[in-house]
């Protein structure tokens, strides 16, 4: 599935190309993706300037003059610009046509993702009960310490969860534990205030790293470019059980936890 990396990704490559330009037609070819896309959503959206092209956890908020338009890329879906016109292939279930002659098209094999309408979304169901974004002021060691506390699940499920930070998927998350030299295992509320300050200094260097080199490619993944991220070739533990360490040597382990695969070095982390 995308991460945050790959859908600010994303976010960044439609941006120039959405922002101040109005919407001349939506083409749905295909609406029954994880929840249907809405019946009148091209009436909503066409004839209306877009503002802004944000971003809230894995969400892409294309703001308009009345509403916005709520992307998620589920498990397989990507954005890319194309010629308005260009004959669509499969898979290729939705244009959103500008007047620069360009249109934005959503792709998605399986058809996990979502593109619905909200007049306010912040206040939308999936979105009003998530947590703060890890790149940001209102995250900080500090928070996990508190939230963590008398707390008995993995560390590495507790901070993946989105009411506690949103944003830290699977891969990062392996990443931020390995970086911070803590055992993902761990339960959370026996982890220490220190050590959860260098936790959120971690998560908030490799997600930063991340988006600068464009996300990580795994799969299905390109920007809205249509260019792959480069973060997969930096990764040290993620998708690498039975390796060697690159720091010690030690064979990386691999376990279970919250039903994800975690792979973990037993010298470095503890």
């Amino acid at each position: 599935m995308p991460e945050l990396p790959e859908v600010e990704t994303t976010r960044r490559g439609i941006a120039p190309h959405l922002e101040g330009h109005r919407v001349t037609r939506v083409i749905v070819r295909e609406r029954r993706l994880r929840w249907p896309i809405p019946e009148d959503l091209d009436v909503r959206l066409s004839g209306q300037r877009i503002l802004r092209v944000g971003r809230r956890a894995k969400y892409l908020l294309i703001e308009a003059e009345c509403g916005t338009l709520i992307g998620h890329l589920g498990m397989s879906g990507s954005l890319r610009l194309v010629e308005a016109g260009l004959p669509a292939e499969k898979h290729e279930h939705v244009d959103i046509v500008l007047d620069s002659g360009l249109a934005l098209r959503y792709h998605d094999p399986r058809r996990f993702g979502a593109l619905l309408w909200s007049a306010a979304p912040l206040e939308h169901e999936l979105l009003r009960k998530l947590g703060p974004e890890p790149l940001g002021d209102d995250f900080d060691g500090e928070r996990l310490y508190q939230l963590s506390r008398g707390r008995s699940m993995a560390v590495k499920p507790f901070i993946m969860d989105n009411a506690v930070v949103v944003g830290v998927g699977n891969i990062y998350a392996s990443e931020a534990l390995f970086a911070a030299g803590i055992d993902p295992r761990r339960e959370a509320g026996s982890i220490s205030r220190a050590r959860y300050l260098r936790l959120a200094e971690e998560i908030k260097r490799i997600l930063a790293a991340a988006i600068d080199c464009g996300g990580t490619t795994l799969r299905d993944f390109v920007g809205g470019d249509g260019k792959p991220g480069y973060f997969q070739q930096t990764l040290l533990v993620y998708g690498r059980g039975g390796e060697f360490c690159k720091v010690c040597g030690s064979t990386l382990r691999e376990v279970k936890l919250g039903q994800r695969a975690s792979v973990y070095c037993p010298r470095c982390q503890r």
